[in-house]
Parts: C-alpha cells; structure tokens; sequence
C-alpha cells in the first residue's frame, strides 16, 4: 500500500480547495478573540462571539449535511461558502459593531460552510481509486493537521502585528478561494443506491450512532490538552508561552500518525484499532498531567497526537462501512457536530473544575470521560454488529474497508 494512486493534479486541486474551506475554521475562536480583546470586557465578549461561532458549526452540519444531494453538490458546497465567506467579511469590516451583531456574523459564519468538511471528505474518495481510499483519508488527515498547526500563529502573528481584524479578513479570501476551487473539482459524486431497497437513510444515520459517540470521545482528548495546558504549565511552574509551541506539536504527531496510518494496512477490525489507539491517546494525556519535566510531557503530547489522528481516522473509515455512498457527506457531516460537541463539552467541563481543582486534576477528570464515551461507542458498536450478524444484514451500504484491501 503506497500513496502513489494519491498523487494526481486532481486531489492537488482539492487540497487547495479544501485549506481554503478549513483555514478559517482553524482561525476564527482565536481570531474572534483578538478582535474584541481591547473592548470593555472583551475577553469575555471573546468567548461569547467563539461559542456563537461553535454553535454554529454544531447546528449547521448535521442539518445541511443532510441536504447535500450527491448530484448537485457542489452548488450545495459553493453556497454554504458563499454565506460563510460574507460572514467572516461582516466581522472584519464592522469589528465595532454591535456585541449581538457580531454573534449573528459569527453564528453565520460558522453554520453557512459548516456541510462543507464532509462533502469534501466525500468528494475526496470520488478522486481516487477504491483501493486508495484509507491513503487519501491519511492525507486529509495530514491537511488538516496542518492546518491547524500554521492557523495560531497565523492568526496572532497578523492580529498584533497588522491589526485585529485582518485575520477575519483573510478567513473570508480563503472561504471565496475555496468557493473559486469547487468550479475545478467534479460537480458531485455517484448517487450509489439512490433508489434501491433498503432501510431509510435517516434510520441508517442514527443506527451509526456508536461511530460518532467515539469520535466526539477523540476530539474530547484534544479540546482538553488545549484548553487546560496553559494552566497546567503554569501549576508545573512553567512558562505559559511554552503551550503554543508543545501544542503545535501535538499537531505535527498528528499528521505524523495519519502519515503512518495511511503506509499499510493493519490487523484487526476497525472498532478494535480504534479502541487500542483510544486507550494510548488516553494514557499519554495522563502522562502529561502527571510528570513534571516540560521535555516528558512534550513528547507525551507529540505522541498523543500521533495515536489520536488514527483513531479518527479509523472513524471515518468505519462510516464508510455503515453508510451507504449516497449518506457518506451527511454521515460525516453529523461526525463533525459530534466532535464539536465533545470538544465543547470538554471545555465546559474543565472550566468548571478549573475553578475547584487543580489543572492536572480537571485533566484526569477529562480522560475519564473520554474513557466511558469510548466504551460506550464500541459496546454499541459491537451489539450493532451482533444484530447485522443475527440478521443476515451484510450490505448496508459500500463494501467493507476490509474487502477493499484497507
């Protein structure tokens, strides 16, 4: 297994299309924070218009997701943008407006492009051969990894040295260069079973339930490691200017592992790699909030990275087991608002306990959610696949990653 059925002019066109969608994803919590910071209470009007913005996300996913048709696709994706590129410029243009006028400019552009990840993600495995679907998942992965590896310091760097709302600015260039890219890519993907007998989409959605559930868990460990580290390099009496480079690091292990992923194929069903690397990912966030050494817990947050890039890899994967083609964009849509609301969740929670307990110990209270979210999504996804097994059930949607040579 190689990346060579990767490399094509066509899937170089769709990463340039697809960092023009994600970057500003990748900006806009941090950006929105910069842009009010000198305002009366700006910090907390910071977190008001990022919330807004995240809510946004969670909404808008799921619901146009589901409206994505895979015949008219692209018209779907270049509206979404199209919204979404006007609500990143109304933050950039009137960074004095109105507190509530701000929200809606985020709200809008959060929830406008939100279908965008997983008609993409779709959109990517119409580009290259049947066979090669786990690399070009990889490679995405590594996109994406850095992505949000350049997005911190891209966004800093222009918001104090040019000015607040320049990052807003460049999010809505990005957004329309993205709209621009989708006119060279394929307007659609096969509808593939449009048609054909078999339970209703929306039941075949739910029935995924136990893939979204872990995933959610995955990004939990993620959005916990960012939201907590400063305070816990400050408890281990180290310089809190030290969290952006270790969590940039966290995400060069995380194109790292979906680097490494992608090379071969691996034993074992998708549910059991995606548990073990769970697990790992788990034990190296308590090892980050246990040791003292800056160097330890650096490596343990680079490896970290690396193991939790897999496990999502593996959930999108196991989708493509379960969902039918014609369901694929709303299934992956519905696994980012999941993973939006595990990271939410996380955050929620570690700012409650930061209050009462100490940095290391809302950490490890962290990890022990993501552990019973894990377990609660493979035992779900062991009895969906008991009751397929009792039912005769083998086909409901395209042919298992296994049966490709994933």
């Amino acid at each position: 297994m190689t990346y060579r059925d990767v490399v094509s002019r066509q899937v170089l066109t769709w990463a340039c299309t697809a960092i023009g969608a994600r970057m500003p994803v990748a900006m806009a919590p941090l950006a929105l924070v910069f842009l009010v910071r000198e305002r009366p209470g700006g910090y907390s009007l910071g977190a008001i218009l990022a919330a807004a913005y995240v809510i946004g996300e969670i909404g808008g996913a799921p619901v146009l997701g589901m409206r994505l048709r895979p015949e008219r696709a692209r018209v779907h994706l270049a509206v979404g943008l199209a919204v979404g590129t006007l609500g990143y410029l109304g933050l950039g243009v009137f960074p004095g407006a109105r507190p509530a006028v701000l929200a809606g400019f985020a709200f809008v552009a959060g929830a406008a492009p939100a279908a965008a990840t997983g008609g993409l993600r779709t959109l990517l495995g119409e580009l290259v051969p049947a066979r090669s679907v786990a690399q070009a998942l990889s490679v995405e992965s590594i996109l994406t990894a850095g992505v949000w590896a350049v997005s911190p310091a891209a966004v800093a760097g222009l918001a104090l040295g040019v000015a607040p709302r320049v990052p807003l600015l460049l999010a809505a260039g990005l957004m329309a260069w993205s709209v621009a890219g989708l006119w060279l890519l394929p307007a659609g993907w096969g509808a593939g079973g449009e048609g054909q007998a078999g339970p209703p989409l929306l039941r075949v959605l739910i029935g995924a339930w136990p893939v979204y559930v872990v995933g959610a868990a995955s990004l939990t460990l993620l959005g916990l490691s960012e939201l907590v580290l400063p305070a816990l390099l400050e408890q281990r009496g180290i310089g809190v200017g030290w969290s952006g480079p270790l969590l940039t690091g966290m995400a060069v292990g995380g194109g790292l592992g979906a680097f490494v992923y992608g090379l071969r194929g691996w034993p074992g069903l998708l549910r059991t790699r995606s548990l073990v690397l769970m697990a790992g990912t788990s034990v190296c966030v308590v090892l980050a909030a246990s040791i003292l050494a800056m160097a330890a817990i650096a490596v343990a947050l680079v490896v970290a990275g690396t193991l939790q890039s897999g496990a999502m890899l593996t959930r999108n994967l196991s989708l493509r087991e379960v969902l039918p083609p014609n369901g694929l964009a709303a299934g992956y849509s519905i696994m980012y608002a999941a993973a939006g609301v595990g990271y939410a969740a996380t955050g929620s929670l570690a700012g409650a306990l930061l209050r009462v307990v100490a940095p290391s110990t809302a950490m490890l209270a962290g990890v022990c959610l993501t552990v019973v979210l894990t377990g609660v999504g493979w035992w779900g996804e062991v009895r969906w696949a008991g009751r397929a097994r009792a039912l005769g059930d083998v086909g409901v949607g395209a042919k298992s990653v296994a049966e490709q040579g994933c």
